[in-house]
């Protein structure tokens, strides 16, 4: 993937902390897909849909709350990977997750994730730039990115992990909003120390009203504005969750990355 030069200066204009241009302004753009997705999610989701909504899904509260069209980011309490299989299942538009690399590598699931046109995220790249740009890429034509804030699956079943500021630098950058969802169940259906899922156990979905950020749209902010922001997003995660956050205002976790 060509990084354009229109990209490369967005990105030093922000070490600088020099003001971001609109998004549309300083980003190419291109095909996100092979041209076979468009063909090959719809397929998938005909198949998963019935199977995963009669075995798990219990209840699904706010869906009017997605768009019918344009960019939106979904942001999720992480502790499954059932968290972005049941949401695909129940997602009235075509979701593409951000997802670690080693499920692109994976015998059994990197069919899914190509076919169903999911964004791999390289953790230990040094180009992050990269992936910025694709992110940007995918939301300038009108598609649904979701992202787990969390970064990876809580262990505990009550806590949500320390969230990173990316969801909220991205909601910001592009000017889109973000929709909060709390899932529960996920953790007693298969947490991250099981191996298979469990029967007998149910899931629901809880999606929150689109949170906007238009005070701030195409700024570049400082580090606590970026934390503060992605508390509010947590905290109504943590309400429609019912999962305890206790990281407010915390930062040290983001000097890391």
């Amino acid at each position: 993937m060509t990084v354009s030069r229109e990209l490369r200066i967005g990105i030093t204009d922000a070490q600088q902390d020099v003001p971001l241009k609109p998004a549309k302004t300083i980003w190419s753009v291109h095909e996100v897909h092979p041209w076979y997705v468009k063909y090959t999610y719809p397929i998938l989701i005909h198949f998963l849909k019935p199977f995963v909504k009669a075995l798990w899904v219990k209840e699904v509260t706010g869906i009017h709350h997605i768009p019918k069209k344009g960019p939106v980011i979904i942001a999720f309490n992480h502790q499954s990977y059932f968290d972005f299989i049941s949401f695909m299942a129940v997602c009235p538009r075509p979701i593409h997750f951000l997802s670690a690399e080693k499920f692109f590598s994976h015998i059994l699931w990197a069919p899914f994730m190509y076919l169903s046109g999911q964004i791999k995220v390289e953790r230990l790249s040094h180009e992050k730039h990269i992936l910025h740009e694709l992110i940007h890429q995918h939301l300038i034509k009108g598609k649904v990115i979701g992202i787990f804030p969390e970064g990876t699956r809580s262990a505990s079943p009550t806590n949500m992990l320390h969230a990173f500021t990316g969801v909220a630098k991205y909601a910001v950058y592009t000017g889109v909003p973000v929709i909060p969802v709390g899932i529960k169940g996920v953790h007693e259906i298969m947490s991250r120390h099981d191996y298979r899922p469990k029967f007998k156990k149910t899931i629901s979905l809880h999606i929150g009203e689109p949170i906007h950020f238009t005070e701030h749209y195409g700024k570049i902010l400082d580090e606590k504005t970026y934390r503060d922001l992605t508390d509010r997003i947590m905290l109504e995660i943590s309400r429609l969750s019912g999962k305890g956050y206790t990281h407010i205002g915390k930062i040290h976790r983001d000097n890391h990355r």
